[in-house]
């Protein structure tokens, strides 16, 4: 038996080679794999004694020669296969132990595009490729994680064809994954031909958004949010609903440049307040809707402190997360097993979003912005205080689901209106949840004056919304005999 290793990535490969020596494995190398076996002192043969040549280009050409693939490719259980290579004078190979060049870490340092070239693996590809294809006839190793299991099975007499198989497979999705890498590095167009991404599994999670569905979470090492790069500081692992919750509140809480608390229920904003401390953004934030708050999620976009902590701890939530937490703090939180803890760093990602329809994603760029213009089109003038309320709300509705309406006294959101199929009973409920607010924002323009109407029913003095619907005048003579302030920002925020 026969096994050629040529890994980059050196981690225990020398008490594999070991291994493989006892099991009756000949040992064929190349290069810095070759050096590190010899001078461990283990029996291994050069592969230029078996294509008979020598390393070609700086080491781009060594294994790329029949006598490897030939080797490779030749299925044992083809007499005629078997007869064709006993011609030239080739013998089998039984196992591949092979990682690729790192141009995912070229990727990480920025290095300039020569260098990167230079980690485009050519032969490791075409080697780990050759094995897997003929995997009944051929080990392939592709990742130091499986050398152990594979010495087992070997010693156990358990690698079946099912094994081989498995091996075969995460031998073609770790050249999958490194290629997409390539193409996207080669052709970052937003929206390619052809769209090649390359995540990995980072956690097996309890279930779905249903006990009966199961569900994973996968992250791009290169592209790191907000949430993969979390750290989880007490409490159970995030399921897929705390994830999905997580994501919203987070993502809204760490788009103000002022402290804000930010409270989610199923994936849409419940309450939101704006203050100078923690504790005043969350109590804010907590009397907004004290009954939806129960079981949600709370972001904040500044350090968690001791008596917010105290504060937060006498309802039960699913996830606190900040940037920060006092030590006090955090002892407060840990003590509630099943509240996880998550600190948070950065800013929300302006990577494409995806999202996935029956036999197909779709893709489109993040909704970073916030407005286009600001433009008074109503005879009343919003005071400076109520214009930057205003725009605290408009930012709010920005993630909260179509149709949604957010209603505001300035600091804190009174009332949401939110995933509603028509934009009247948004408004209605979140007037309805929110009396005493003044300000009103809107993720879309209103198609009558109805909303009006209902708005200045109810006390409202300014209101935010994009504005382009035809009936768009009839909103501001409505505005005008109510005497409300109208702005328009000509940027619509639908959230599906």
């Amino acid at each position: 038996m026969r096994a050629l290793i040529s890994v980059y990535d050196k981690t225990g490969i020398v008490p594999l080679a070991k291994e493989l020596l006892e099991q009756g494995y000949e040992l064929l190398s190349t290069g810095g794999s070759l050096k590190v076996l010899q001078e461990a002192g283990c029996a291994v043969t050069p592969v230029e004694e078996v294509t008979g040549f020598p390393e070609l280009l700086g080491g781009r050409v060594k294994t790329l020669h029949p006598a490897i693939h030939a080797g490779l490719l030749a299925r044992k259980s083809d007499p005629e296969h078997l007869r064709q290579i006993q011609e030239q004078g080739i013998e089998p190979i039984d196992l591949v132990v092979c990682n690729l060049y790192p141009f995912e870490e070229g990727l990480k340092k920025d290095l300039p595009l020569d260098e990167m070239i230079e980690l485009i693996d050519i032969g490791g590809p075409t080697m780990i490729r050759s094995a897997a294809k003929n995997y009944l006839s051929v080990f392939v190793l592709c990742s130091s994680d499986q050398y152990e299991e594979f010495v087992t099975r070997l010693k156990e007499d358990r690698a079946d064809a099912e094994y081989r198989k498995s091996l075969a497979a995460a031998a073609f999705s770790h050249c999958a994954g490194y290629d997409a890498r390539i193409a996207t590095y080669l052709n970052p167009d937003l929206f390619p031909e052809h769209l090649h991404m390359s995540f990995k599994r980072t956690e097996m999670l309890r279930y779905g958004e249903n006990p009966h569905q199961s569900a994973a979470f996968y992250t791009d090492s290169l592209s790191p949010g907000l949430l993969s790069n979390a750290k989880l500081l007490g409490g159970k692992p995030l399921s897929y609903n705390n994830l999905r919750d997580a994501d919203a509140a987070i993502g809204l809480a760490y788009s103000f440049d002022e402290g804000v608390c930010i409270a989610v229920k199923h994936c849409t904003p419940c309450g939101a307040g704006r203050a100078a401390t923690a504790l005043e953004a969350y109590e804010l934030a907590y009397s907004c809707d004290p009954v939806s708050i129960f079981g949600g999620i709370v972001a904040l976009n500044m350090e968690v402190d001791a008596p917010t902590a105290q504060k937060m701890s006498e309802i039960f939530l699913e996830v606190v997360a900040a940037p920060g937490f006092t030590d006090e703090a955090l002892e407060i939180l840990t003590r509630k097993k099943n509240l996880r803890v998550l600190e948070v760093h950065g800013r929300p990602s302006e990577k494409p979003m995806i999202t996935s329809v029956d036999g197909g994603i779709l893709l489109q760029s993040p909704d970073m912005e916030l407005v286009e213009k600001l433009e008074v089109v109503s005879e009343r003038q919003p005071s400076e205080e109520e214009l930057e309320g205003l725009l605290f709300a408009f930012q709010v509705v920005k993630f909260a689901k179509s149709n949604a309406i957010v209603v505001s006294d300035g600091k804190k959101t009174a009332g949401i209106g939110a995933g509603n199929v028509n934009r009247i009973d948004a408004t209605r409920i979140a007037l309805e949840r929110g009396q005493g607010g003044t300000l009103l924002a809107s993720d879309a323009f209103f198609p009558f004056d109805d909303v009006v109407e209902e708005a200045a029913r109810m006390g409202i003095r300014a209101i935010i919304q994009p504005g382009g619907s035809i009936q768009d005048q009839a909103s501001i003579d409505a505005c005008n005999r109510h005497g409300i302030a109208l702005v328009f920002t000509g940027m619509r925020h639908f959230r599906h």
